[in-house]
């Protein structure tokens, strides 16, 4: 694999989708900790395809990923494999994307609220990909924990500064995410405040693709 580095700065509120070639890696990095960051990856062959939170639970048998698990699609093709977490590893598989209407329905929000599903539609329409729908993210680094109740509970994520995940593309994928701007509870850390991200980019072939 090439050495070289693609640094990609998603600002907070934001959302990013870059084109990963089979075998390229992303470090998807906390640059100050705590926050939230919606994660998804469509194939590239075919947009309508993306990783399933719902069929991988079921590929592994349980809620939550391990370094080493394969990621899968809806179709059961391995999109991503799950490389390396240097956090927590606390990242929720549950959730939905927050969009504009979640943000009156729980929170009495008035007005236009930015939201990690229109970040991901918008950056289909900027790549020029046809758009199908937002499927349920990968929450990395969102600790949303299921209580023996079976009752889900938000806690402050608490990723610290640095912090990384690291993911292999299987198939040449859009991978795709967003510097969740929730900020009207405490997930994105105990102040609550949406902060930049970071891709690392490693690209099997050298050649880089924006």
């Amino acid at each position: 694999m090439n050495d070289a580095l693609e640094v990609i700065r998603v600002p907070a509120r934001r959302g990013r989708m870059v084109a990963l070639n089979a075998g390229d890696t992303v470090d998807v990095v906390n640059i100050h900790g705590g926050q939230v960051v919606d994660t998804w990856a469509f194939a590239r062959d075919n947009p309508a395809e993306y990783m399933s939170m719902e069929h991988s639970h079921v590929l592994h048998y349980r809620l939550n990923f391990r370094p080493g698990d394969a990621l899968c699609t809806d179709r059961w093709r391995t999109i991503l494999t799950f490389v390396e977490d240097t956090s927590p590893g606390i990242h929720d598989t549950l959730c939905p994307a927050c969009c504009a209407p979640s943000y009156t329905i729980f929170y009495g929000h008035e007005g236009y609220h930015d939201n990690c599903s229109d970040n991901l539609k918008g950056q289909f329409e900027a790549l020029g990909v046809p758009f199908h729908r937002v499927p349920t993210p990968w929450n990395l680094f969102m600790e949303t924990i299921v209580e023996n109740s079976n009752d889900m509970k938000d806690m402050p994520s608490t990723t610290g500064a640095g912090h990384y995940v690291r993911l292999r593309a299987e198939m040449d994928c859009y991978f795709a995410v967003s510097a969740c701007p929730q900020d009207l509870i405490v997930i994105n850390g105990e102040d609550g405040v949406p902060r930049d991200i970071a891709l690392h980019i490693r690209r099997r072939t050298g050649k880089l693709v924006a």
